[in-house]
């Protein structure tokens, strides 16, 4: 049952955190020539789908905490230091994407949908940076899940 969950839940992982992280990452520099072009609708469109691989890989990735959780249950290593620093640097994950990345993709798609003043966050340099924030905490839990310190598995 062990091998079962790591190997869901690490599939999750690759299927529904990669494209987030790849379509996050491509999006300011799609705003960038989004905003040099106003009123180009094939840039709006690219912008319009990467912002909805965001919204929906991120619903889908909620399974791989709830997979990590049932594979940690099974391993039992639910009190390991590591799988606590893990789960809340993915919970911050998740709240950098959730509370700041796609709320910023979703007012600058509207902003330049209505031509209208966008909200605060209106700077691709700083949706850049939230988002090397975002995959910078996906690449620490990685590592973490990986390294395991101080595991007594040998790995």
């Amino acid at each position: 049952m062990t091998k079962l969950f790591l190997c869901l839940h690490v599939l999750a992982a690759v299927v529904a955190v990669g494209p987030v992280t790849v379509a996050a990452s491509m999006f300011p520099p799609a705003l960038r020539r989004a905003h040099q072009a106003p009123g180009d609708r094939d840039a709006l469109g690219t912008l319009r789908l990467l912002h909805r691989i965001c919204r929906v890989y991120a619903a889908v990735g909620a399974a791989v905490p709830v997979l990590g959780f049932a594979t940690a249950g099974v391993m039992g290593v639910m009190g390991s230091a590591w799988l606590i620093a893990s789960t809340v640097l993915t919970a911050a994950a998740a709240a950098v994407l959730a509370l700041l990345l796609l709320p910023a993709q979703s007012g600058e798609l509207d902003a330049l949908q209505d031509g209208t003043p966008g909200p605060v966050l209106r700077a691709p340099a700083r949706l850049a940076m939230l988002t090397g924030l975002f995959n910078l905490l996906w690449a620490t839990v990685t590592v973490l899940m990986i390294v395991r310190p101080g595991s007594t598995t040998g790995a």
